[in-house]
């Protein structure tokens, strides 16, 4: 049972192969086992990689499946319609465009697999190319913010600039007319004369300036640090939000470009191992020798051949001597004289009919 599967993954004829050895039969059976064991792969591999696309077990699957069967088939196309002809360069130039083929679906079916199987070496690499980017959006989001925040800083630099300008224009004032009071400075008397008075009184006014200065800045203050904490809480948002962006940076791409980050040395041999896999039935039947299947076969097709050429021949045969009887029999027609009279007297009834119909229709114009 298991050997009559494997004959038929092969694609050679099985009523064929019943009449050989079963050597040849296990021949077959195997090259049929390697192309089923190619596709069982291929599916594995398929599944993985969309797997990585979808997200979804059932989709992966499904599609698995159908890559899986696309390159069964091409596989089983390839192996069946290889013919040993006893001349291994025809053999091989027959089998050349079939092993371009094969390179393409090892290159398909072994680059999930090695994503899968170096997958701990690529989170990794994904790892160190997300911090990356993680830094790099937020450099560049800053970008969007940094001016506005600084501007606003620098404005409440100058407020508090301006209200310790003006604290020290008050203590001046104040350290002016206490001298004053003192004699120590000023007019240098003793006790609270005019002028003492006079320069109080520009210190009472200079501090009222400062308490109104203060309450005034200390509000616009408070407003510049609340639109700079807007500012800093919308920065924030947009981080946030743009870093799931990053966190999902792992799709089926984004690990094959990780991949080639790595070593290319194991990889490559992986890429050799499956191209062995997928080539080894086309290998196989280069290589081996014209076996008792091969000979029955072009056996079949030569007979086949055969059959239709004398078919082809026959069907001529019988176009040219239908043509020559056909010739003959109308040059002995010409000679009869009662064949003439009787087409020339239906030649004459169409040329009166013709004349009656003309001559109404010229009636019916007047």
């Amino acid at each position: 049972m298991l050997q009559r599967f494997f004959i038929l993954c092969s694609g050679a004829d099985s009523e064929i192969l019943k009449t050989c050895s079963k050597g040849e039969q296990n021949k077959y059976a195997g090259i049929g086992a390697t192309v089923f064991f190619t596709a069982v792969m291929a599916f594995i591999a398929s599944s993985y990689a969309l797997y990585t696309v979808f997200d979804s077990v059932y989709a992966a699957i499904f599609f698995g499946f159908i890559w899986g069967l696309l390159i069964f088939n091409l596989d089983r196309f390839i192996v069946s319609t290889i013919r040993k002809r006893n001349n291994f360069s025809r053999e091989l130039l027959q089998a050349a465009p079939r092993i371009i083929l094969a390179l393409i679906i090892a290159v398909v079916i072994s680059k999930p697999l090695e994503i899968k199987i170096f997958e701990k070496e690529i989170n990794q690499v994904l790892l160190e190319q997300k911090n990356e980017l993680t830094l790099n959006n937020k450099e560049q989001l800053a970008l969007q913010y940094t001016p506005a925040i600084e501007k606003l800083n620098q404005d409440i630099l100058t407020l508090k600039t301006e209200v310790r300008s003006k604290e020290a224009e008050t203590n001046a004032l104040y350290d002016t007319y206490i001298s004053e009071a003192e004699g120590t400075a000023g007019t240098k008397l003793l006790g609270k004369g005019p002028v003492y008075q006079e320069k109080r009184e520009k210190h009472d006014a200079a501090l009222a300036e400062l308490q109104l200065l203060k309450t005034t800045n200390t509000k616009k203050i408070t407003d510049l640090e609340s639109d700079i904490a807007s500012l800093n809480a919308a920065y924030a948002d947009v981080v946030k939000n743009s870093q799931p962006i990053i966190d999902g940076f792992d799709g089926l791409m984004a690990r094959i470009t990780a991949l080639g980050e790595l070593p290319w040395f194991p990889s490559f041999f992986i890429f050799l191992l499956f191209l062995a896999i997928e080539t080894s039935p086309i290998i196989a039947k280069l290589l081996a020798p014209k076996g008792e299947y091969d000979v029955k076969l072009e056996e079949e097709e030569s007979i086949l051949a055969s059959w239709v050429a004398q078919k082809v021949a026959q069907r001529k045969l019988i176009v040219s001597t239908d043509s020559t009887i056909n010739q003959k029999i109308y040059e002995d027609l010409k000679g009869e004289e009662e064949l003439y009279g009787y087409k020339k007297n239906k030649a004459e009834e169409l040329l009166l009919l013709q004349a009656d119909k003309f001559h109404e229709v010229q009636v019916k114009n007047l």
